[in-house]
């Protein structure tokens, strides 16, 4: 089948079903919703038997969906309707909740029913839910309604009686009353703006949309006023509840200019005098199991900032120096690592000169792994993984992988971003040189199955998050049991040919040479690429990579017509 996307942007729901409908042979190319001429002109060009609109924020014309069949993937149950389904979902707290794939109509989300799923809904934020539950069901629930097509079924009918128009969340529905919410309450509040727009609320006297919320375990300062910041740790700030404290992660100002930072940079002056908890906010943690190494770092939105690499360097060390003989990365559940954090370097006084201590620090990490030679090591990928977080993970001896985690192994949508982390050597050593070329130039996200068949993972284990950790846990500890001595002593012979017929010196070498010229050379592709990503600025077209329908049979691009 001919399945056009036709998304607002290329989000981790709309990469899923772009690697999920590929997989399953269906012809796949993808439009973004720039306007209604540019929609009408790219169903033009691909002709396509059904339109799936997995991610949209505004509705598709008319003249499109009377002449196309269109299925709008809605994130709520059947009869839920209107733009903030997953925001209302959790902050009223909802038990269950579901995905709904239903024909595009006049009516906005009134529709005819095609398919839907439900879920039990987890105590988590917006993003994360959106992340695994909405997405692995609305992959099933897609799936379904093409096998209805195909079968020539008919939808079901939307009860009108049983729907409901829901609007946007307003500010003033989930503004918190430092007074009287408790830390359930506030947490809940937050949660269900996270991701986007994010909890408007004020701090030292100034507004600012919070992130990031997670419980404070911990002593608590009695006698400070509700909303009160008391103590910092990493990238949070502390605040004082009715009931107990939360950390706060991540926040925003409220100016045209500002952008998403940890929260002891957001209010960088005003925090130095409040106490450190180092261990209060814990996005990295060691633990050992049966006789085998966990090393957990669950950084925002995966992004791993210069210090953050740094200081999971030496949990590294810490894990590698343990006497266990096997050592599971595992990442967060939501990412596993996205590379570099482009917003740090987005605020830094010289973003040039932070992407070049950014990239100096993962790459050290990198190399501690594959130096590494005492110790199996594993990466255990629960959550998506992207740039150079895809050839991080690859410097381990195995990647364990979820059936449903995306990958996206390229970095030259960031501005033609070279890219380092020793992927020149670790490509080719895993998936050969073939695949390895085939890897670095494509710029699609990869599903399991594909990451499997061409070298990039070892095994796909498990399902859902809980059984994916269980399997990876109990696999690693009948490993442990076994004799390691050969297969170690193999690793470790390995690694010194290797390094004998080219230095990682030089393979690190050759790479940040390139990245060099995208940091601090003539041409700002990278520096653009990174500021419109960071700022959110809407794509005035859809990348070649995705809009196959925009290419001639030679692979020429068509010409379209001028944007308005």
């Amino acid at each position: 089948m001919r399945i056009l996307l036709l998304c607002h942007g290329f989000n981790s729901l709309t990469q899923r079903l772009h690697c999920d409908l590929r997989a399953a042979g269906h012809e796949v190319s993808v439009e973004f919703d720039v306007n209604d001429a540019v929609t009408a002109e790219a169903v033009s060009l691909f002709q396509p038997d059904l339109i799936l609109a997995p991610f949209l924020k505004r509705a598709i014309p008319a003249e499109v969906f009377e002449k196309t069949l269109c299925l709008i993937v809605h994130p709520g149950p059947i009869g839920d309707r209107g733009p903030s389904a997953l925001d209302w979902a959790v902050l009223e707290d909802e038990n269950e909740w579901g995905v709904t794939v239903l024909q595009a109509v006049k009516d906005l989300d009134a529709g005819p029913i095609w398919a839907h799923r439900s879920f039990p809904l987890r105590k988590a934020s917006k993003s994360s839910l959106y992340r695994h539950e909405v997405t692995d069901a609305a992959a099933s629930a897609v799936f379904e309604a093409l096998e209805k097509l195909e079968a020539g079924a008919q939808p079901e009918p939307l009860d009108s009686a049983c729907s409901r128009w829901r609007p946007s969340v307003k500010q003033s529905e989930r503004v918190i009353n430092w007074e009287i919410d408790t830390t359930a309450t506030i947490l809940q509040k937050i949660r269900s703006a996270d991701g986007m727009p994010g909890l408007l609320d004020n701090l030292f006297d100034e507004p600012v949309r919070l992130f990031d919320a997670r419980p404070f375990d911990g002593p608590i300062p009695c006698s400070l006023t509700p909303g009160t910041p008391f103590a910092r740790s990493g990238p949070a700030l502390a605040l004082k509840t009715t009931d107990g404290a939360l950390w706060i992660g991540h926040g925003k100002k409220t100016s045209e200019t500002s952008i998403k930072l940890p929260m002891t940079q957001v209010f960088e002056d005003e925090c130095v005098d409040l106490p450190d908890l180092p261990d209060g906010y814990k996005d990295i943690l060691f633990e050992i199991e049966d006789g085998v190494s966990y090393l957990h770092f669950d950084f925002y939105n995966g992004a791993m900032g210069t210090d953050a690499c740094r200081r999971l360097k030496d949990a590294f060390e810490e894990a590698a120096a343990s006497p266990a003989k096997v050592l599971i990365l595992m990442g967060g559940s939501d990412h596993w690592s996205n590379g570099l954090n482009l917003n740090l370097i987005e605020a830094a006084r010289s973003p040039a000169e932070e992407s070049w201590q950014n990239i100096q620090a993962i790459d050290d990490l990198a190399e501690a792994v594959i130096r590494t030679t005492d110790k199996w090591i594993i990466s255990g990928l629960r959550g998506n993984a992207g740039a150079g977080g895809v050839f991080l993970a690859r410097a381990a001896d195995e990647i364990w992988i979820r059936p449903q985690t995306i990958l996206n192994p390229h970095y030259k949508d960031m501005g033609n971003l070279y890219g380092s982390e020793y992927w020149t050597y670790l490509l080719p050593k895993y998936a050969g040189p073939d695949n390895a070329a085939r890897i670095s130039e494509a710029r699609l996200p990869m599903g399991a199955e594909e990451a499997l068949a061409l070298g990039l993972a070892d095994k796909v284990l498990g399902a859902g998050q809980k059984s994916f950790e269980a399997e990876v846990r109990e696999r690693a500890s009948a490993l442990a049991q076994t004799d390691l001595t050969d297969r170690l002593q193999q690793k470790a012979d390995t690694r010194e040919r290797d390094e004998a017929v080219k230095p990682l010196e030089t393979y690190r070498a050759a790479e940040l040479a390139k990245m060099r010229k995208n940091f601090f050379g003539f041409d700002p592709s990278y520096h653009v690429a990174r500021y419109n990503f960071v700022r959110k600025v809407v794509k005035s077209r859809t990348p070649r990579s995705l809009a196959h329908h925009r290419s001639s049979p030679s692979g020429q691009p068509v010409t379209s017509r001028a944007l308005p």
